[in-house]
């Protein structure tokens, strides 16, 4: 095999939708299906569950005239809320997860496609 040959085999793509996988509608899409149900509502239930945390310390924070416990809520807020952030990298990664796998699938399929061009 020549330098020509293995330049055409390098040059020439597997037809698919690029324009589709760089979107986050796309990404959005593939997180939000039948496959990934139990971790969406993962997410969503302990989202809310620290976002009902931070609110309710925050109200018992301006109702306390006490120093120890509006400490301890302030605390108790910073927490929920770093929780929530901690949720919304989790699904963002997730959503990330998918897209890795699909790239891997595309490099298996293009290996493949170069395997049995090489076997011509």
């Amino acid at each position: 095999m020549n330098n020509e040959q293995l330049q055409t085999i390098l040059e020439t793509t597997p037809d698919y939708d690029e324009a589709r996988d760089n979107t986050l509608r796309a990404m959005l899409s593939d997180f939000y299906n039948e496959k990934m149900r139990s971790i969406v509502i993962l997410v969503w239930g302990l989202g809310l569950v620290f976002m009902g945390g931070a609110i309710f310390s925050l109200i018992l924070f301006f109702l306390t005239p006490d120093t120890k416990l509006q400490i301890f809520y302030a605390v108790m807020f910073l927490m929920c809320m770093q929780f929530l952030g901690m949720m919304k990298t989790f699904a963002w990664q997730m959503i990330h997860r998918n897209s890795i796998k699909r790239e891997i699938k595309r490099l298996e399929i293009r290996l493949q496609d170069i395997s049995e061009r090489l076997e011509e």
